[in-house]
Parts: structure tokens; C-alpha cells; sequence
């Protein structure tokens, strides 16, 4: 998602900033740039720069190289917005610091910081898992990390599940991509739910009104008629074949056109079939069905805009878009954010999204 300047109707409110628990105030006056960004992969991430050259005692001097404010581990939590469309949207950990020292203007310092997920991703491992289900592996890993846990999935119980040189982080999204959810931290609390189960906001914008920029696309290219699993059930000794369609979008559509009836209409019909995944049960075979062949639809329609500064603008909320014309008016998914202040273009949200979708007249 490009930043694109200066962008008509962003206002200039300040983020809040709280370091180690406290409130700074100094530090949200410092603040030169920041850049907030969440997708549905999860670990958010958040860049700050802040003025770093000042009064300190009774020289100038730099202020933020004694470590005492910010240092390695410390907490971070950003506040933007203002009245309803404000909120929390960052809290994480400092994870790195960078001097810059710029011709242009004083000396600065980047602050990089990310949420809990990252200590997810620090360790490579291989080992199994036997007699699970993937909510049961969730709970696992999370304990490992003194995670509490908001888990809602559903799906089979494995005989073995196998971590091969993989992060923890990198493993648990593949396990959440192979059962159709999502992963996310607040706080310390590892999230995975479904789409449909996530909560999060509802936020209706409209063209001129809080979306200052919008660019869309629907696209039958990738879109299939089905998606077809064959594998082998180990008990039964018997092959196993599943055909997941459109049927199983009942509850996104709302009404709109999917992209595979799009598509039928207009080339013809055809299934995809997935051969890079070996289910050893009919149940795995459902759901490894199920999650391809929503991933593949909710690609049909997708998005990216540009609004004012908006805090309720996260991962997972259910955005609706007007004034975009019948054929793009409607219901869409948030799936990419990011949360951009300058002392230039002040505060806008930077957004992509998806939809499953179009309207049907």
C-alpha cells in the first residue's frame, strides 16, 4: 500500500504514547514519523522516529542514548485518533534502536518495536506431535510462552502433526492457514479464531467522507468452480476424495454474487485440485477443502484505500464501503493495516481488503 503524500482531509492529532507503563507526553511531541502495521499473518510491527538531539542538563545533548527511556525489552504502547475513531493500536516490545544523522535536520532516533509473536519466531525447531488437534497444539505452544489463550477452531484430531526447522511462529501459521483461521496477540493473549468468529468493529466509510482514496479490483482469474482433495484414510485402508464449492460462503456473501458463479457465467466452470497436501482422514480432507477454497474466493474482490485517521481500522474489521458505485458497494474484510503520523500529512490509515463478492445487480 503506497503512501501517497499529502492526503486531503487527514488531521494532525498526535498519537499517545506510553513507554515501561508510563505516559510521554515529551515523546508525542518528539515524534517525527510513525508507521503501525498488522496483517493477518499476524505480529504487528511499529516504527517511530523521534527528534533526538536537545536540553539535557545544562549542555545540548543527545536525549535518548542513555538507555534510561527507551532500552531493549521495554514496552510500547500507541494511542491515535480522535473521539470514536480513536484507540489502541500498537503493544509490543522495543526490539531494536537506530541513530540517523541527517544533513537535513537534527539527529534522530528510529525505535523498532513488535508485539508478543516475535519471541514465536526466534527458534527454529523440529519435532512431532501425536494424537492432537490443532486447538490442543495451539494451547501447547502457547503455554510454552506464558501465552493466556482465546482459542475457537475447529477440524480433526491428528495422529502426527510434524514442526520441521521451522520457527514456532511459521509452524502455528501454517496449522491456522490449513483450518481456515487467523493468529494475533493482544497484549498476552494469543488469539485464533475464525473470520466469522473474530470481534472486532464495524466501520462504515464513504467516498469523500472518511475514504479519501480507494482502488479495486474483482478478477475471475484465480477463481475455481471447486476445490478437489484426494488423500488415503489409514483406518478405513481406503482412498479419499473431497469436493469443496461455493456453498460453504453462505455465511460471507450477503447476498452478493461469488466469484465462482462470476466465473461460470462467464468462461465456464473448472476445479482446482490440490495435490501439495496428503490427508490421512476424511475429516482432514474436509478441512483442508474448505480452507483452500475460501482463500481462493475471497480473493474475487479486492482493495486497497486511504482514510483519515482511523483507530478502529484493524486486521479483522468488518469495513463497509459507500459511494464506490453498485458494484463495489458493500461489505468487505480488513486485511491489511497500517497506521501512518507525520508532521506533514498528520494522521491517515493505509488499508487493504477482501471480499468474497459482488453485487448481483
Amino acid at each position: 500500500m503506497p503512501d501517497n503524500g499529502l492526503i486531503q482531509g487527514s488531521y494532525g492529532a498526535r498519537p499517545s504514547i506510553i513507554v515501561g507503563g508510563t505516559q510521554q507526553p515529551a515523546l508525542s511531541d518528539g515524534l517525527q514519523e510513525l508507521l503501525v502495521e498488522e496483517t493477518t499473518a499476524g505480529l504487528s510491527r511499529c516504527e517511530a522516529t523521534f527528534a533526538n538531539w536537545g536540553p539535557k542538563g545544562n549542555s545540548a545533548d543527545f536525549l535518548y542514548f542513555d538507555r534510561q527511556l527507551f532500552d531493549f525489552g521495554k514496552s510500547l504502547q500507541i494511542t491515535m485518533g480522535a473521539g470514536p475513531a480513536s484507540g489502541v493500536v500498537f503493544q509490543g516490545r522495543v526490539m531494536g534502536m537506530e541513530g540517523r544523522y541527517l544533513r537535513s535536520r537534527p539527529p534522530e532516533l528510529l525505535v523498532l518495536a513488535e508485539d508478543r509473536l516475535q519471541d514465536l519466531r526466534l527458534t527454529r525447531r523440529t519435532r512431532t506431535f501425536e494424537n492432537l488437534s490443532d486447538s490442543d497444539l495451539f494451547q501447547s505452544v502457547a503455554s510454552q510462552y506464558g501465552l493466556q489463550t482465546n482459542i475457537a477452531v475447529s477440524g480433526p484430531t491428528y495422529r502426527v502433526l510434524a514442526q520441521i526447522n521451522q520457527s514456532d511462529l511459521a509452524f502455528l501459521r501454517e496449522r491456522a492457514r490449513s483450518i481456515d483461521a487467523e493468529l494475533w496477540i493482544d497484549g498476552s493473549t494469543l488469539n485464533v479464531q475464525s473470520r466469522n468468529q473474530r470481534e472486532t468493529d464495524d466501520v462504515t466509510l464513504t467516498f469523500g467522507e472518511g475514504l479519501m482514496e480507494f482502488s479495486v479490483l474483482a478478477d475471475i482469474a484465480g477463481q475455481a468452480s471447486g476445490f478437489v482433495v484426494c488423500g488415503w484414510d489409514v483406518l478405513g485402508k481406503r482412498a479419499l476424495k473431497y469436493r469443496a464449492t461455493s456453498t460453504i460462503l453462505a455465511g460471507e456473501l450477503n447476498g452478493d454474487m461469488a466469484g465462482a458463479t462470476v466465473m461460470t457465467s462467464a468462461i465456464g466452470s473448472h476445479d482446482q485440485q490440490i495435490v501439495h497436501d496428503l490427508p490421512f482422514s476424511a475429516q482432514e480432507a474436509q478441512a483442508l477443502a474448505e480452507s483452500e477454497y475460501r482463500r481462493a474466493a475471497r480473493r474475487f474482490v479486492t482493495g486497497t484505500g486511504v482514510a483519515e485517521g482511523d483507530a478502529r481500522l484493524r486486521v479483522g474489521t468488518k469495513l463497509t464501503l459507500q459511494a464506490t458505485g453498485t458494484m463495489f458497494d458493500g461489505n468487505y474484510y480488513v486485511t491489511q493495516v497500517r497506521h501512518l503520523f507525520d508532521g506533514v500529512n498528520g494522521y491517515r490509515t493505509q488499508f487493504a481488503v477482501e471480499r468474497t463478492g459482488i453485487a448481483t445487480s
